[in-house]
């Protein structure tokens, strides 16, 4: 659950009062949801929360869908951004974000129910971000996978892009698994996973 571009979801405002306004109800929303997560609400509800007109809103964001989305690409992107040029790379960076998102139940629980969501046929807003965003993050992982193959450091009898997405997988798969059961753990079964990618 990492990787993402600063990408405008819904209406980004035209003057930079709207576009402070925009990124206010983000960041409010984000403290909803990481206290008790979607659940389902309504837009209307969402609004109520966070503390604005339901109108204010709609005038940002056409649906539930379109915010929820656009509430999960801002909390990443902000992680990014505090990662700065220092954020690990490989097989650290998904550690380090699966780590972080144990501050932030509620964002896990909004992630895995958006990736859900984005199956179903009337999706697009879901199924067009989380589509792209699989592609860059196993994009990135392949080459610094690739990399480590080249220089010795990472097992070079499975394909760099199979090892790619079994790692989006088990990271992904884990964290739904630590929301059913946080004894499940998330950090050493993930350094297991580094161990298997050393060369035998």
């Amino acid at each position: 659950m990492t990787a993402s571009r600063r990408t405008t979801i819904g209406h980004a405002g035209s003057l930079p009062k709207g576009v402070a306004r925009r990124l206010e109800i983000l960041d409010r929303a984000i403290e909803v949801f990481r206290e008790r997560g979607a659940d389902g609400t309504s837009l209307r509800r969402i609004a109520e929360a966070i503390g604005v007109s339901h109108a204010a809103l709609l005038h940002y964001f056409d649906s539930r869908e379109q915010l929820l989305v656009a509430v999960y690409a801002h909390a990443e992107s902000q992680r990014h951004l505090a990662e700065g040029p220092a954020a690990p790379s490989g097989m650290d960076r998904m550690i380090a974000a699966a780590m972080a998102n144990v501050d932030v139940p509620g964002l896990v629980q909004l992630y895995t129910t958006l990736v859900a969501a984005s199956l179903e046929s009337r999706s697009e807003v879901g199924k067009e971000f989380f589509t792209a965003r699989f592609a860059r993050i196993r994009e990135s992982l392949t080459a610094e996978l690739r990399e480590g193959q080249q220089a010795g450091t990472v097992r070079d009898d499975v394909p760099a892009e199979h090892l790619a997405a079994l790692i989006i997988a088990a990271s992904d798969g884990l964290q739904i698994q630590w929301l059913l059961d946080p004894a499940v753990g998330l950090e050493a079964p993930l350094r297991s996973l580094a161990a298997m990618l050393e060369p035998r």
